[in-house]
């Protein structure tokens, strides 16, 4: 899976096999479609989520995403960076949908996320404990660290990808590791 890392190399497992899947998606193979989708659904779903805090919402653009990456394949151009283009078709799809519920009345507090995590192989108690720690970060903490510990995104390519300077998303990722490390150990 994509979110794995190589124990050796610390690097994101084969990015080139996702362009190769997008390259097959754009000829129309489904099989390509189904294999990219179980190799980021995870990432992809985290992400949005992050920017959404609405399980209901994250849903929606998680699938939306996909249904994009299908109708615009042909146009992704191989730059090495496959999961940048990915989870740039969902930022702006999560931003977009932001923007229209902005012009609508907000949704009752019941539907509001409380799970902010991804599915962790972890004891439910582990995930509750997790769950709690995350939601004490800042959005934007959130998801630099959802972007570099489940996607693999150097913080380079996170500093892009939100369009931030590169020194807030080091601060930011640095600040966050503390704020985790101080709350797990507290609980």
């Amino acid at each position: 899976m994509i979110e794995a890392k190589s124990a050796e190399s610390n690097e994101t497992l084969s990015e080139v096999s996702l362009e190769s899947l997008i390259a097959k998606i754009a000829s129309g193979d489904r099989e390509a479609m189904s294999a990219i989708f179980g190799e980021t659904k995870t990432a992809v779903y985290g992400f949005v989520l992050s920017i959404l805090k609405n399980s209901n919402d994250a849903e929606d653009v998680l699938q939306e995403t996909y249904v994009k990456i299908w109708s615009t394949a042909e146009r992704y151009k191989p730059m090495g960076k496959p999961m940048a283009w990915i989870l740039t078709i969902a930022k702006n799809l999560s931003l977009s949908l932001l923007r229209e519920k902005s012009k609508r009345v907000d949704m009752p507090e019941e539907n509001q996320l409380e799970d902010q995590s991804v599915s962790f192989s972890a004891s439910t108690e582990d995930s509750i404990v997790l769950n709690a720690a995350m939601n004490k970060l800042s959005d934007e903490e959130r998801q630099i660290v959802v972007l570099h510990a489940i996607t693999g995104l150097k913080h380079v390519e996170i500093a892009r990808l939100l369009s931030l300077p590169l020194s807030t998303v080091l601060s930011k990722y640095s600040r966050a590791k503390r704020k985790l490390k101080n709350i797990l150990e507290e609980e």
